[in-house]
């Protein structure tokens, strides 16, 4: 069984919030620092952060120089040459890609992945929801995927298309008569759900997500899905705002 890694997707240049995964979110922690030590408390495989060359993204280097965690920086635009040169450096086979400005990130649907998908032919899996919603396409800030190496190499060698080599995974999963592509049914908690979004991209995002963050952590540090959606239930204020928020962003 060949061994799995984690590669955080991380850089400061976002255009719709500047620098948001380094800027103090949890007291004087940033969403990079809770990622990290998510991972590194909960999923028992190597972490690798996979930020730019740009000097921009110096203070991700210097963040990650703090954590038992490896570090490769690559390609700004390119991610997914990032992502094979990441891992041909560390010798990563099966790579879960997380990105780095989901600070709800469950450690518990990792775990599954790296349980799960060595012990399949997949090229790719992830979570699937309602109408046949994948992971990814969702607004929720919980889930990663896994992938393999060779398939990252082969999407490299059918297409040089822009969105494809932004998005990494988005050519498999849209493409599964080239691919062996397998999705586990979401928790059933959520399956339906598309009030939530704890995704970050805006200033919005953040102000909200840093209320939700606080009062979580205050009850549980090491909280996961079942206590945030008992939390957001408990609410409505909060899912209101949310649903505005996905409106204004849908994917």
């Amino acid at each position: 069984m060949q061994p799995v890694s984690i590669i955080i997707q991380a850089r400061t240049g976002s255009s719709r919030m500047h620098q948001k995964v380094i800027l103090p979110f949890d007291q004087s922690r940033s969403i990079m620092q809770i990622v990290l030590e998510r991972l590194l408390a909960a999923c028992p495989v190597p972490v690798i952060l996979a930020t730019t060359t740009s000097p921009s993204d110096d203070p991700l280097a210097e963040i990650a120089s703090r954590y038992p965690v490896r570090l490769f920086r690559g390609p700004e635009e390119n991610v997914l040459e990032r992502f094979i040169l990441a891992a041909e450096k560390f010798g990563c086979k099966n790579i879960v890609r997380v990105c780095a400005d989901n600070p709800f990130l469950s450690a518990a649907s990792i775990n599954q992945l790296i349980e799960t998908f060595p012990e399949t032919s997949a090229d790719y899996m992830s979570f699937e929801f309602s109408e046949a919603r994948p992971s990814i396409k969702t607004h929720f800030g919980f889930f990663a995927e896994i992938t393999r190496l060779e398939t990252l190499k082969k999407v490299a060698a059918l297409t040089n298309e822009k969105l494809y080599l932004e998005h990494v995974t988005n050519y498999i999963y849209t493409h599964p008569e080239l691919f062996d592509v397998h999705f586990l049914k979401a928790p059933e908690i959520i399956f339906s759900r598309k009030d939530i979004r704890l995704t970050l991209d805006t200033p919005k995002d953040f102000e909200l997500q840093q209320q939700i963050f606080s009062a979580l952590s205050q009850q549980n540090s090491n909280f996961e899905i079942p206590e945030i959606i008992g939390y957001l239930d408990q609410h409505p204020d909060l899912l209101a705002k949310m649903s505005r928020e996905i409106r204004n962003n849908e994917k």
